[in-house]
């Protein structure tokens, strides 16, 4: 009996031991990110599907502990979801190998907003939406969709309109790819631009921010910062932002983090650093951050302000800025 009584005292005190490690190690990689009271918490990530690799794994583990800190109420994915070429189906590996078993944290089982990128339209777009019916918390009723979330979870007080939009198709040289043109052809661009204005068009007094979120930048200073790409973009989305008076746009497709201010109503966020990272410099004039490393941004919205945060797949707690009504 003595020595039962001190095996159970060893394997016990080895319990809290190893428990007491594991807490420990997760401190080191928390944050000391600012939480509003009362705060409507998501966060924002794109360009991430490798199975694992080019740090994708490293950025999935602290945005568990970052969304356990902050009380994320969802996640934004900017596309390009699944490299190289999309799924092939809703029974694709890719959906266990990227996502389900990567994203595994208690406090990532939450909603996923998820726009379509470039990668993902050289595989079975119509796959990623069918998803939604199979997973609880993947959301992509369609190809565009808008959602009105409350603001410190009562909707009288307010909400946010977040809109998503798929870019691809207003991007004049996929529809010259022989991995894009398929699918891009069978598209209705000027449908989906009208559905923009309509959706933005809301007076209703309860919308205290717009947020529209796709793949493709309209500002970058990255390897697109003169592409045609980005000019088209600009040039179709920009003046449709100002009228609206669109908050903030949040995208991908730059394998980095960006914050970008040009004149107007709308503020420019760049969050495709999911997984694999590409050099960047800070844009010329207008632009108030840029870096080139693994991470994501949290975002915070209170009836007043938006608080941006950028975090690195280390926990470090790179830029922070306060947007006010």
């Amino acid at each position: 009996m003595l020595f039962l009584s001190c095996f159970y005292v060893v394997i016990t005190a080895g319990a809290q031991k190893k428990e007491k490690e594991k807490e420990k190690k997760d401190t080191i990689h928390q944050t000391q990110i600012e939480v509003p009271a009362h705060a409507l918490n998501f966060i924002a990530m794109g360009d991430w599907g490798r199975n694992g690799e080019y740090e994708q794994k490293e950025v999935a583990k602290q945005m568990g502990i970052t969304a356990k800190q902050s009380g994320a109420s969802f996640i934004l994915a900017t596309g390009d979801n699944f490299y190289p070429s999309g799924v092939a189906s809703t029974q694709d590996y890719s959906w266990i190998a990227s996502y389900e078993n990567m994203y595994t944290a208690h406090s990532l089982q939450t909603d996923w907003y998820v726009v379509l990128g470039n990668h993902d339209y050289k595989g079975n777009i119509q796959a990623e939406i069918d998803y939604s019916k199979i997973s609880r918390r993947w959301h992509m009723p369609y190809q565009y969709y808008a959602k009105k979330i409350p603001i410190g979870g009562d909707p009288k007080n307010g909400v946010l309109l977040l809109v998503c939009i798929d870019t691809s198709p207003f991007i004049s040289q996929y529809y010259s790819s022989q991995d894009h043109k398929d699918q891009v052809q069978k598209q209705d661009t000027a449908m989906q631009r009208k559905w923009i204005e309509e959706v933005l068009s809301d007076t209703s007094s309860a919308i205290k921010w717009r947020i529209v979120a796709g793949h493709h930048p309209l500002f970058s200073g990255g390897k697109r910062i003169k592409s045609p790409d980005t000019f088209e973009l600009n040039v179709l989305l920009k003046p449709i932002f100002d009228k609206y008076k669109v908050d903030a746009y949040i995208c991908g497709h730059e394998h980095n983090l960006q914050y970008i201010k040009p004149a107007g109503a709308t503020h420019y966020f760049v969050s495709g650093a999911g997984s694999e990272t590409t050099p960047v410099i800070q844009y010329p004039e207008i632009g108030k951050y840029a870096l080139s490393i693994n991470g994501f941004m949290l975002f915070s919205l209170t009836l007043e302000s938006m608080l941006v945060q950028i975090v690195d797949e280390n926990g470090n707690l790179l830029y922070k800025t306060t947007i006010h009504k």
